[in-house]
């Protein structure tokens, strides 16, 4: 079952959501979370990246950002830039960006579902990260960060959480062009969540592994009962949920000519010219090289059972990217980038003609389905697997640990 709970959210003052919404933190150069501080003073990035607060160059996870952190979250909340709801709530999260929407609900979820593997991950977590989590809520006592959740779609929850015809407390379109809703959910409802996510059997977690790890080791340091045990997450259905491909960028051909690279990938892949670098389908990856992108499609000994090893981007890391390109640790090496899917395969190509790169490689977008199979294999998948669309914005709700 799944576990979920209301909580008195923070959130942006009345008119000033349009100021507070801010890009996740972890997708910004310290430059580009500057410029979006100094149009938009209230923005939320003074709490997730207050280095911004202090002279360039300055420890991004040193105690004076945590502090710098602290103070400008109390100030914002003491100015009304964000406010307190008086009671328990849970929160309907909506986007639309271009043809697509999404809703989810925004609740907080049981460290010991996590603890316990009914909330599911498919990725390894570098303690570093979490310890960066761990100090980070602390210093704030309040759980800024979204982990983003995904489950398999009931007929119950669908009813349940059908789009507001109500008004919402905020309906804001951010400066990439997605429109952000929220709707307080209170009463009787409440309990009729509950219930239904009761019968979900797991959640599965698609962003923010660093997060609930964080949540878990701030809850064992603690022990004991009480707010600690709890994290705040955005949870959304997979049937709503768009996912991008993670592409990649080589730096170098690892000291092969392009035409010993194809030969090579030719063992494992049918070669042929292409005109696009948009994969049609599963099993096939587009190759940019020379100026010409190149269809790759798996060959038959590819096709395996194993949910991880059938993954087009282990397929590839484990077939072109290690042997022979010498990329064999992705999460490290820096002749790898990893390009998500919304800027298209238009910047792949400008990359390698820039001469940025040597190769790039374009996949087609793991799927929802692939990643709840790993996940319930107990499995991980390679690093940059998935890229989500659109983001979820920091500073929408948070939960005070009181």
């Amino acid at each position: 079952m799944a576990q979920i709970r209301p909580f008195r959210g923070v959130r942006p003052g009345p008119g000033l959501a349009a100021e507070v919404l801010a890009p996740p933190y972890d997708v910004l150069s310290e430059a580009e979370a500057r410029e979006i501080v100094a149009r938009l003073p209230r923005s939320f990035l003074r709490v997730t990246r207050p280095e911004v607060g202090l002279t360039e160059g300055s420890d991004a996870h040193g105690a004076a950002a945590y502090a710098l952190a602290r103070e400008n979250l109390d100030a914002m909340r003491a100015d009304g830039t964000l406010m307190r709801d008086e009671t328990d709530s849970f929160y309907l999260y909506g986007q639309h960006m271009g043809t697509h929407r999404q809703l989810g609900l925004m609740a907080l979820c049981s460290v010991d579902e996590y603890d316990a593997g009914d909330i599911k991950k498919h990725e390894f977590t570098r303690p570093d990260k979490e310890q960066d989590r761990v100090d980070h809520m602390r210093a704030l006592g309040a759980q800024v960060g979204l982990v983003f959740l995904t489950y398999r779609q009931t007929d119950a929850l669908s009813s349940l959480m059908s789009w507001p015809e109500a008004a919402p407390d905020f309906d804001v379109t951010t400066d990439d062009g997605v429109q952000h809703a929220l709707w307080r959910v209170e009463g009787a409802a409440l309990d009729a969540l509950r219930a239904a996510f009761a019968d979900v059997p797991a959640l599965y977690i698609a962003d923010g592994h660093h997060r609930s790890a964080a949540a878990s080791r701030n809850a064992a340091a603690i022990g004991g009962e009480g707010a600690h045990r709890w994290f705040l997450t955005g949870i959304f259905p997979d049937d709503q949920l768009q996912v991008m491909a993670y592409n990649r960028l080589v730096a170098d051909l690892n000291g092969h000519t392009p035409e010993a690279l194809r030969a090579a990938i030719a063992e494992h892949y049918e070669l042929s010219e292409a005109d696009g670098g948009t994969p049609p389908a599963r099993g096939e990856v587009r190759m940019y090289l020379e100026g010409r992108w190149w269809s790759l499609r798996r060959r038959a000994h590819l096709e395996v059972s194993d949910p991880v090893a059938n993954l087009d981007v282990a397929a590839l890391q484990d077939r072109v990217l290690a042997p022979l390109l010498g990329i064999a640790d992705p999460r490290r090496d820096t002749r790898v980038r990893f390009v998500g899917g919304i800027r298209g395969t238009d910047a792949l190509a400008a990359a390698v003609d820039a001469g940025e790169v040597a190769v790039a490689f374009s996949l087609y977008p793991t799927g929802l389905d692939e990643l709840f199979l790993v996940a319930d294999a107990g499995q991980v998948m390679p690093p940059k697997s998935t890229w989500f669309e659109p983001k979820l914005r920091g500073g929408v709700v948070i939960n005070v640990l009181d």
